[in-house]
This record gives structure tokens, sequence and C-alpha cells, in this order.
């Protein structure tokens, strides 16, 4: 027995305690561990882009949201402006869907000053884009605030926009949500028609139409026409979805649907709905092996930057449909059960790679180290059951594709090779990383291996919740060392996929970077910071 324990000099602090002389900077983590504060300003672009309705390893649903909402209170009455434009940011398809951004519009809109009212006006229409959202909106806003002048304005505004043809789309698609029905939006905005097509619409929304109109009344109102008409001859829905270009929301409620139904319903089907209904799609044989020429549509809708973007396509939505159409019906609330093809599994791949953004290879060496410890793999982030671990994991491969110089290890309590490279599927690499989560969490020892390694690195990525407290040094001491000894210019990137307020990242360190986690558009900027761009 000896005090060699005592009495040898430390190289570092526990991550269990602060960094003596900087304790101020810094607060303790649900798991213990110490990290810096990001501030209200990295909270809430994590909580927006992450989502809080889902709990995680160290903290409920509740908990967690009511940290958002207490962060988004304090920003509000700090730079209402400035919170506006975090939730655009946030809902122009950077989330993991509108829910958090719609939250937070809610929530600008109680803020006490003029300045919060009129930036919640200013951007209500770029955020309630659907009527799914304007019902959740309405939900949210009788539940936290009920319905004073501002609301009233926007409701109104909404509702009565000048195109009639598009707002007549969302009304006939989304005819309830969330216990409202568009009857009771018209009411209680008391909306009153700008046009005559509007006072045929809203007609139609208060009444219905117990006689058809032996003809179309205006362009406007031919969806609704061919709807009525619909339910009136439930067997001709081929013709109703052909001449009247109805949707599966439109035509399955009062339709007989069939292979042929589904198959029109295919031709012109949007790429969201695409991507929720490949299994119902393959059950029916509309997708299968033989059927070239709907599985080259299929390919030229979900491979197409364009359509992903135009789509508002998170990654998450992607990667949740490979999830699924892999399962054969086997996750998830479906009753269905099908047999996958595999080039619908290809396709859905090389959609997933398209669905981030990145740039031409930088010629760096990367070292992309995911955290695989258990609270990855115990945090779900939807209905599906995608893990963080997961999540990180092909959005690490994606960087890693976009690049010729990377390597991909796991770190909980070590730092251990992973077997994921290029080559890997995104199924592949998900099966490696998530049959390896193991342990606590210490991120300093990716840097502790690269040292004993010699491994020089251009930028380490981190993939991480943040929560790392199972170590005898902070990560920024450990940076530090590698730093000195391997390589001092080395650039640390930060991506956090967990809705919490700690930060890996030294706040006086200007080389490294923290970053929220699920926003497409990280492996481009990891790429800029690679080249010196950012």
């Amino acid at each position: 027995m000896n005090y060699n324990f005592f009495t040898k000099k430390k190289s570092g602090n526990p991550q269990n305690q602060p960094i003596p002389g900087r304790e101020i900077e810094m607060i303790k983590g649900r798991s213990g561990g110490y990290a810096f504060d990001t501030g209200i300003w990295g909270m809430l672009r994590r909580c927006l882009l992450i989502g809080t309705a889902k709990s995680t390893y160290y903290a409920g649903k509740k908990e967690l949201t009511d940290d958002f909402v207490n962060v988004l209170i304090s920003a509000i009455a700090s730079n209402p402006t400035r919170v506006a434009e975090e939730i655009v940011y946030a809902s122009d398809g950077r989330s993991i869907n509108n829910s958090a951004p719609i939250l937070a519009l809610v929530l600008l809109s109680m803020g006490e000053s003029s300045e919060a009212k009129q930036a919640f006006q200013e951007i209500f229409s770029t955020v309630i884009r659907t009527g799914s959202h304007f019902y959740e909106w309405l939900s949210y806003t009788k539940s936290m605030r009920g319905f004073g002048k501002v609301v009233r304005e926007s409701g109104k505004t909404w509702l009565s926009r000048e195109d009639v043809k598009g707002l007549a789309y969302q009304l006939l698609k989304y005819q309830q949500r969330q216990g409202f029905t568009h009857r009771d939006a018209l009411r209680l905005f008391h909306v009153k028609p700008p046009t005559e097509e509007h006072r045929q619409l809203f007609e139609w929304v208060v009444k219905g139409w117990t006689e058809l109109p032996k003809e179309i009344p205006t362009p406007a109102l031919a969806q609704i026409w061919w709807y009525e008409w619909l339910k009136r001859n439930p067997e001709q829905t081929q013709q109703a979805i052909s001449q009247g270009h109805l949707t599966h929301e439109m035509a399955a409620p009062v339709g007989k649907m069939n292979k042929a139904a589904w198959q029109l319903l295919f031709e012109e089907m949007p790429i969201g709905a695409m991507l929720r209904n490949l299994g119902s799609l393959t059950q029916l044989d509309v997708l299968r092996t033989d059927g070239v020429a709907n599985l080259k549509r299929l390919e030229a809708t979900l491979n197409s930057k364009d359509r992903l973007r135009s789509g508002r396509i998170h990654p998450i939505d992607v990667l949740k449909a490979l999830k699924t159409y892999k399962s054969g019906g086997k996750l998830g609330r479906s009753q269905k059960t099908w047999q996958p093809v595999a080039r619908i599994v290809d396709i859905l791949e090389k959609a997933l790679e398209m669905s981030f953004e990145v740039v031409e290879p930088t010629g760096k060496v990367f070292m992309h180290a995911v955290d695989v410890s258990g609270s990855m793999s115990s945090g779900v982030v939807d209905s599906v059951g995608l893990s963080c671990c997961e999540i990180a994991t092909a959005m690490a491969l994606v960087t890693a594709k976009a690049e010729e110089n990377y390597e991909i290890r796991g770190f909980a309590n070590d730092f251990r090779y992973l077997g994921i490279t290029a080559k890997d599927t995104f199924g592949s690499a998900l099966k490696k990383s998530t049959n390896q989560n193991f342990g606590g969490t210490d991120a300093s020892i990716a840097y502790d291996w690269m040292i004993k390694n010699k491994f020089k690195a251009d930028v380490i990525c981190f993939w991480t919740d943040s929560e790392s407290w199972a170590g005898n040094k902070h990560p920024s001491e450990a940076l530090a060392q590698y730093r000195k000894k391997i390589n001092p210019d080395i650039k640390a990137v930060y991506v956090t996929l967990a809705p919490y307020q700690l930060t890996l990242v030294d706040p006086t360190d200007p080389l490294s970077w923290d970053m929220g986690g699920f926003d497409p558009g990280i492996p481009r900027i990891i790429q800029m910071v690679a080249s010196g761009e950012l």
C-alpha cells in the first residue's frame, strides 16, 4: 500500500467538480458532471431544433419543457426580435418538426413589450404555414393565454389570405385537429370574407353543401367540389382523385381506397406524404421490385435536393422512414406489414445523405467521436424509437462520406473503434454503433487516445448529449494537453444532441465551436470550420 494516488501530479480536475477559478462559468449537469453554461441563446436554439417533448435519459419531458419555457421567457424579455429570428431559423426545415417553434411563437405573443407582439405578428405566417400548424397553434394558445387582440388579428389575417385556392386546400385537407374545426376558428376570430370567393369558401366551412352545385362555383373551390362529389359517389374514387387532384387526406375519409386509387395518389403525392406512406404503397403493390416506372418516380422525388429542401424534409424524417420501412411494419404505430423492396432502401439511403448540406471535400483530417454511452441509447427522439446515438451516427457518417481522411470512434468509459467507414450504409452504421452502447460518459478520453497514438487531426467532432462526468479531467483541459503535445491548431466541434444548458466548449477558446444538434446544415458548417471559412 502506498500514497501515489494522492501525491502524484494531477493532469486535470475531475469532471464531477468545476475547474478551479472558473466556477462561475460552469454549471452542474443532471449526471453530476460540471460543464460550461451555454447561456440562454445557445439553450434556446437547442430546444427549438431538438424539441423537448420527449424524455431523455437524464430528464423527463416536463422538466425539459419547463427549462425551455423559462429560457424563452428570459430571452423574450431580453430581445424579442432575436427570439423571432431564432424561431424562423428553426421553423425553416431545421427543427425535427414545427412543434417547438409553434410553442415558442405562442410564448412570444405573451411577451409584455410591444416589440414582442410586433415580432409575433411579423413571423406568424412564416411559421404557421399549414392547417395542421394552425390547429396546433390554436390549441397551445387556448391553453396558455387565451385569444386577445394580437392573437385575433393574426388568426383573422391567416384565414382571409389573398390566395383563396391555397386557403381552400388547407381547410379541406385539415378539417379538424387538436379539438378544433375551421368552423370554430371562423367564429372565434369573427372573420369577414374579403371577396366573393372567400364568402363561398366560408359558407362551405360553416354550412357544408346540402346539394352539390351542378358546376364548380369557382376554380378556387374545385377540390372542394370534387370532395363533395366523391361523398355522393364513393365508388368513383379514381375519377375524383384524377380530375379533382385530391390528396389522401381528402379522398380516404369519403372514398373507396384500392390499389388503383393509391396509384393515382402516388402520381401526384407530395414528398412528405410519399415518405410517410412507403409501407402502405408497398403493401398494396403500388411499389414493387418489378414496378420500374413507379420506382423511377420515387427516386426522382426523394433523390432531389430541390424537392427535399422545398418540402422541408428534415434528415430525421428520412432516417425515420428508412428505419420504419426496413422493419416491414414492426416499428411505429402501423398495423400493416410489407416486404421491403431493396431498391427503395437504396433510395432512402441516398435521400438521407442528400438531406444534409455538404460541400466539396476539404482534404483535412477528421476525428469523429460519437457518444455511445448508455444515456445516448436510452434517449428516444420519436415514436419510431430513434435514439440520440443513432442520429449522431447518421450525422457523423454524412460528414465522413464527404471527406477522404477521417476516423469514426465511439466514446463512453473508453474510446473504441466502431468499424464504421464511408462505405457503410446508414443501416449498417447504426447497427455498429448501437451494439456498442455501454457505460458512463468521458469525452476527455478521445484526446487521451489521440495523444497516446499520436493521431494528428485537423478537426475533432464530438456528437454527444454533453453530459460528460466520468473522467479525471475536463474535456477542455484534455484538449489543451493535446494541443501542447500533438497539434496546437486543432479545431474542436461539439454537436449537442439533447436540449440541455451544458456545453463542453470553453467559451474563451476561439478554436472550439458549440452547435445545436439535428440541424441539416451542421455537416456543411463543420466543413466550413475545417477550411477556415468560419
